[in-house]
């Protein structure tokens, strides 16, 4: 795990591995929005409003990844002490926040036609509106920690980080464990319940939304990276010229 965490070898493959991210997720997502919107069928009962799904579901998918990327994050922050840890947290709270709130806006308007109503609080969507809320704390609590100086308000982000990721399987296991409004998972491991004009194009928008998520991340870390090493030579000047 080490072997990744030098700076300058990240940064390495980091400059060829996000615009290659970037790149195929653009494509990818682009032409299976194209393909799910345009050319795959409406569905039996919903009609045309399916189509908002090649969006609200990868979204929700990404918002639920993202926190878990800040947990798993936070873990290697607290027991490894790896250095690029609470860099990579930093960098998947954003998008993970801009996912997250996507994912709750097409459900609403996947819900007004659909159940009649913008809201309902069920425990899908009221789980997913907790995890925005836990992006927000995370990020506020996180820039908090950065104008601090003391370590131990330092490791609050990470601890924050773990103890919010009890939400991520109350979102996942919320349409099983209680009456919901929202429909059960249509794909779980090793089958689906969707045809494959539906499932195909789905797949495709997740795959590359996904990889999009991943080239954000990569480049907010570079910023982050560039930022402090910025910094740090701007406090080594300081200090030099103080001493003459």
């Amino acid at each position: 795990m080490h072997g990744f965490a030098n700076p300058a070898r990240f940064l390495r493959n980091a400059r060829w591995l996000m615009p290659l991210c970037l790149g195929v997720g653009l494509g990818v997502a682009g032409l299976a929005l194209i393909w799910g919107v345009m050319l795959a069928p409406a569905e039996r009962l919903q009609g045309e409003t399916v189509r908002i799904m090649y969006l609200h579901v990868p979204a929700a998918w990404l918002g639920m990844a993202g926190w878990m990327g800040i947990a798993g994050a936070s873990l290697a922050e607290l027991v490894w002490r790896h250095p690029l840890a609470a860099i990579a947290a930093r960098a998947c709270a954003l998008p993970g926040t801009v996912f997250t709130a996507v994912c709750l806006l097409t459900g609403s308007l996947w819900g007004r036609p659909a159940w009649g109503t913008w809201w309902v609080w069920d425990g899908r969507l009221t789980s997913m509106l907790v995890l925005l809320f836990l992006y927000f704390g995370w990020i506020a609590l996180s820039q908090a920690s950065d104008s601090s100086a003391g370590a131990g308000e330092n490791r609050a982000p990470a601890i924050f980080g773990l103890v919010g990721a009890v939400n991520v399987p109350i979102i996942h296991y919320s349409v099983i464990w209680w009456n919901s409004q929202h429909q059960p998972p249509s794909i779980t491991l090793g089958k689906s319940a969707m045809s494959g004009d539906f499932l195909v194009p789905l797949l495709a928008a997740m795959l590359g939304f996904t990889l999009i998520f991943a080239g954000v991340v990569l480049a907010r870390m570079r910023a982050i990276l560039a930022d402090q090493q910025a910094e740090a030579r701007l406090r080594r000047k300081a200090f030099s010229q103080v001493e003459f």
